[in-house]
């Protein structure tokens, strides 16, 4: 049913707990594709045991190449109806997938479901439009929550190499293709906002200067 595709970048320390959540679904018809942007630390030594004892975990090593690349390399593994993330720095609460599953079976014309984060820290982010500026989580789309049907995430290309909020990128042309979209509330998707090195600090701090640097650019 679930591809959850897992990008990681130098997260050796937290990636287990990513994972873990995963393990403990209460709905279990799920691939998870790890796909690790180029670590350089012990990320692949803390996984190799769980990944070599579960058949539906893959690990796929590539260069970095940031955010998008890597969430369109895990799609091209993926064999599920529908692409779904989990960022290695948050993770699922136990009925995550149950309850969007309920959601989208019963309603199978859905091609793009969304929504639902419950916020660890600070829930301000750069706005895309001017990274000066400060938006709440509760006026964005989190790619993290995004179940995408295979043939919208093909219907469009997959994600954009922007630079910077490559999800609200998608969702933008998702609307403008007419693709039906749902928003659920349930908040099951732990989002952290307390790791240096997300995407969202370093845009705070540093801008898309700071973006370019982590993506070795």
């Amino acid at each position: 049913m679930f591809s959850i595709i897992l990008c990681t970048y130098n997260r050796a320390h937290l990636i287990k707990r990513a994972i873990d959540s995963i393990l403990a679904q209460r709905f279990q018809d799920w691939e998870l594709i790890i796909v690790d942007d180029g670590s350089r630390d012990e990320t692949f030594a803390v996984i190799k045991d769980i990944v070599a004892s579960d058949p539906r975990i893959r690990y796929h090593y590539t260069d970095n190449h940031g955010q998008p690349t890597v969430r369109n390399i895990g799609f091209s593994l993926a064999t599920m109806r529908y692409i779904t993330f989990l960022d290695s720095d948050d993770e699922y609460l136990p009925e995550h997938l149950e309850r969007r599953y309920e959601v989208l079976s019963g309603e199978p014309a859905i091609e793009l479901l969304h929504g639902g984060i419950e916020v660890i820290g600070n829930d301000m982010v750069a706005d895309k439009n001017d990274l000066s500026k400060r938006i709440s989580l509760s006026d964005c789309v989190v790619g993290g929550t995004f179940f995408i049907r295979r043939d919208l995430w093909t219907r469009l290309g997959g994600f954009a190499d922007v630079v910077y909020s490559d999800d609200s990128d998608f969702f933008e042309r998702a609307k403008e293709a007419g693709a039906f979209i749902k928003k659920v509330e349930f908040p099951t998707y732990r989002y952290y906002r307390t790791e240096p090195d997300s995407l969202c600090a370093i845009s705070e701090r540093e801008g898309v200067t700071g973006i370019l640097k982590f993506r070795g650019k």
